[in-house]
């Protein structure tokens, strides 16, 4: 006889945990609380819809805080072969100028999302909407805002993170599991907006414009990129790469001070040769090849006499310096940190608490950069869950 599996929440991480279910097992099931399947990966497809990344996965692992509890599944399931998953869906992909992978030129987020759930469909997983999970009951069952009651064989946690309301995914869960006595995390902002109170002079001239071939450092940590100019301070992906480690200090003293290296493919003392030869203001422009956004910053901040004096240009050049002082709101944030204590998971995302109760995605306490990367570790969760059970309960 087929078990039943049950999975709660219809993002990446259940839908490609149902499609990798052997049909042959399981009778599967996803519940989702919104009309329709994949807001937020519709959401997050507006502004290209960018699947994952192509570097070595190796590499690819590091780029995760922490890394060490994702590093089977992004093994298992790897970006290389979801890729390869895709294209048997006939979904091509091709690798971008910056290394992202995105869906062929024509191919729109929705029609993605279609294959899938038509792969779903033809697999015979159940596909039930409008059914938000308020709690558990005095019966071990699972309870939903529709009065619907369920107790399955399996039930697989896929509820997503706190950011983008709109979506549905709103982090309301927390509570719910709290009272199960399951440790949660309150949800932080991650891969956001950095308050920086500027100059309005400054702002009145910038905003809105990029920072670009930078690099910024925090502490032992840096990353090169760009950046844009807000009113609300930064925003981009080389500070966004960052968010684990300035969100501690904000959490800490309430600032985090960083460097930005305007010009990292020069070293200072080539930036001071080419300073030395001629007027400053010309030189910062032809010679260093520095844009205007960044001959702003060092001239609204610096002073007349710093400006001037080459070694002290230079240096500031290669690490101009800028306090943090805020975070954007959490709904404003591209995804969030929080959730599950990673400590509740054994290796194969089960809860040590809760017998054949798994869970995936960005409901676990974990950071992931821009990039493709949240996207790849949901679909490498699921995958990597799908196949323990395959394994575990084919051998019964």
């Amino acid at each position: 006889m087929k078990k039943t599996i049950s999975i709660i929440g219809g993002g990446p991480a259940a839908m490609l945990l149902a499609a990798h279910l052997d049909p042959n097992l399981f009778e599967v099931t996803i519940y989702e609380k919104n009309k329709a399947f994949g807001r937020k990966f519709l959401v997050a497809g507006k502004g290209g819809f960018n699947l994952t990344h192509s570097e070595n996965i190796d590499v690819f692992i590091s780029r995760y805080t922490p890394s060490i509890f994702l590093q089977k599944a992004l093994k298992f399931f790897t970006n290389k072969d979801l890729r390869g998953w895709l294209d048997s869906l006939s979904i091509q992909t091709f690798i971008g100028s910056s290394k992202r992978i995105y869906p062929v030129k024509g191919i729109k987020p929705i029609e993605v999302l279609t294959a899938i759930l038509e792969d779903l469909k033809q697999k015979g997983v159940q596909l039930k909407t409008e059914q938000n999970l308020m709690r558990w009951n005095e019966k071990n069952e699972l309870v939903f805002d529709s009065g619907l009651k369920i107790q399955s064989d399996i039930t697989v946690f896929a509820l997503g993170g706190g950011s983008w309301k709109k979506t549905g995914s709103t982090g309301d869960w927390l509570d719910i599991f709290s009272e199960k006595g399951v440790k949660t995390i309150p949800f932080e902002a991650s891969n956001c907006a950095y308050k920086i109170n500027w100059k309005s002079i400054f702002l009145e001239k910038n905003e809105g414009k990029p920072i670009k071939n930078i690099s910024i450092s925090y502490e032992k940590y840096s990353k090169v990129g760009e950046i844009v100019i807000t009113e609300f301070g930064l925003e981009g992906g080389a500070i966004y790469a960052l968010s684990p480690e300035i969100r501690k200090s904000l959490n800490r003293e309430r600032k985090a001070n960083i460097f930005i290296d305007l010009k990292p493919s020069l070293a200072l003392e080539e930036i001071k040769d080419r300073l030395r030869k001629g007027k400053i203001t010309e030189q910062l422009k032809n010679a260093v090849k520095l844009e205007k956004p960044k001959i702003d910053l060092l001239k609204t901040y610096l002073a007349k006499e710093e400006f001037l004096d080459v070694d002290f240009l230079a240096k500031t050049i290669k690490a101009f310096p800028l306090e943090v002082n805020g975070i954007a709101p959490l709904d404003e944030a591209i995804s969030t940190v929080g959730g599950i204590d990673l400590n509740e998971v054994d290796g194969n995302f089960e809860l040590k608490q809760l017998k054949d109760s798994f869970v995936i995605g960005e409901m676990l306490n974990y950071d992931a950069p821009t990039g493709g990367y949240l996207l790849q570790s949901s679909f490498s969760m699921g995958v990597f869950v799908a196949n323990h059970l395959n394994t575990t309960h084919e051998k019964r």
